[in-house]
């Protein structure tokens, strides 16, 4: 009895020290950014490892925000979020709920071949895509942007919202049919509001996937008044900020700040969610 208590209580020590580790690994860089931020020009130059600056400032995200327009930023990588989520979610959704209600050959294949798209990192298509766009006089528009983010996210969409139909039973769809509904209509009517938490919680996930997105807009978009936050703080990086640290550590605090806040917020929503798709039925 006393060897399997002490085997617990190691295991759990165990547990703990790898999640403190995990913290201190991830979030002590986070830390060291937000403490760079608050810094004065002087203080950066501290070497002793200070996390909390003597002589705290907000006066570098004020200069980010207005001096460097970072709100116009931020509104263009909330606009390419929305616009990519939502519009993987009017995607992938119709799909999801047939791989999960409907049998056909090769569609177990079909399926690993949606998540094999998954695995092609966007650089490798994202060239291709703008001689396409080129092309098409399509470049430098939040529609193509719009169009491969979309692309990108529907895949993971997919698979995810595929766990929450199966959860459903596939008895509600028939009960809706018999009385009259199309399968197109049981599926609008009747399953979807059931997965709402499932559809709520991928789209939060796909727009913090969105947000974060580099490689596309890089090479899609080049006017300065539409590019997101991400190529922003690049830019910023080489023309505003070679020589201000503590403003560029500010406009990346502002950069992660509306992901991180996002999902601190709807963390136990995204779990229960997740939790509830997985063991329905």
């Amino acid at each position: 009895m006393r060897g399997r208590r002490s085997q617990r209580l190691m295991s759990d020590a165990l547990t703990y020290l790898v999640f403190i580790f995990a913290l201190v690994f991830f979030g002590g860089p986070l830390l060291w950014v937000l403490s760079l931020s608050i810094r004065t020009q002087q203080e950066i130059f501290i070497t002793s490892l200070r996390l909390i600056p003597e002589h705290p400032t907000f006066e570098n995200y004020t200069e980010v925000f207005y001096t460097a327009q970072f709100s116009v930023y931020l509104a263009n990588s909330l606009k390419l979020a929305l616009a990519g989520s939502i519009g993987a979610m009017v995607v992938s959704a119709p799909a999801a709920y047939a791989f999960s209600r409907l049998t056909f050959r090769g569609s177990g294949g079909l399926l690993i071949g949606v998540l094999a798209l998954q695995m092609v990192p966007p650089l490798v298509v994202v060239i291709p895509l703008y001689r396409y766009f080129d092309r098409l006089n399509l470049l430098d528009s939040y529609f193509s942007t719009s169009m491969v983010y979309i692309a990108i996210l529907v895949p993971l969409a997919t698979w995810m919202l595929k766990g929450f139909f199966d959860g459903i039973p596939p008895a509600l769809d028939e009960a809706a049919m018999v009385d009259g509904c199309t399968r197109f209509g049981a599926f609008l009517r009747v399953i979807l509001p059931l997965i709402l938490p499932g559809l709520t919680s991928v789209f939060v996930l796909t727009a913090i996937l969105a947000w974060g997105e580099f490689v596309v807009p890089y090479v899609l978009l080049s006017d300065p008044s539409k590019l997101p936050i991400s190529i922003a703080i690049l830019n910023f990086q080489g023309n505003y900020a070679a020589n201000s640290t503590n403003v560029l550590a500010a406009g990346g605090v502002l950069a992660m700040l509306p992901a991180i806040a996002t999902f601190v917020i709807l963390q136990r929503f995204i779990v229960r969610a997740l939790t509830s798709g997985a063991i329905k039925g």
